[in-house]
């Protein structure tokens, strides 16, 4: 077993004074009916919601360029096939079959057969 590092005990303890400064009940040392820390706070909400905002259009332009890049080089195709019924020279009624290529959005791309 390794003996445990003083750096790893004061990092800790540093972690755990640091981390038990602030209370529920307490936001700062202050006053906060007053003026100033009221108009603070205020402009602090602001800016955040301003700068997460700003954030979240960048992430969503990313996003959304990313995905039209993709659907551009998109090139899924598939074979349907639809029925029809025709007569036969005998009089009889038959089911024939027409295939064609669609691409990912169901256009037809041409005949098969």
């Amino acid at each position: 077993m390794k003996p445990i590092s003083a750096l790893y005990i004061i990092s800790g303890l540093t972690v755990l004074l640091l981390a038990g400064c602030a209370t529920r009940d307490t936001v700062g040392v202050t006053n906060q009916n007053q003026p100033g820390p009221a108009a603070g706070r205020a402009i602090g909400v602001g800016v955040g919601a301003v700068a997460g905002n700003v954030a979240g259009g960048a992430v969503g332009l990313v996003g959304g360029v990313g995905g039209a890049t993709a659907s551009a080089f998109d090139n899924t195709q598939r074979v349907v096939r639809y029925w029809h019924e025709e007569k036969t020279t005998d009089g009889r009624t038959i089911m024939v079959s027409e295939e064609y290529l669609v691409d990912a959005d169901g256009r037809i791309i041409r005949k098969m057969n």
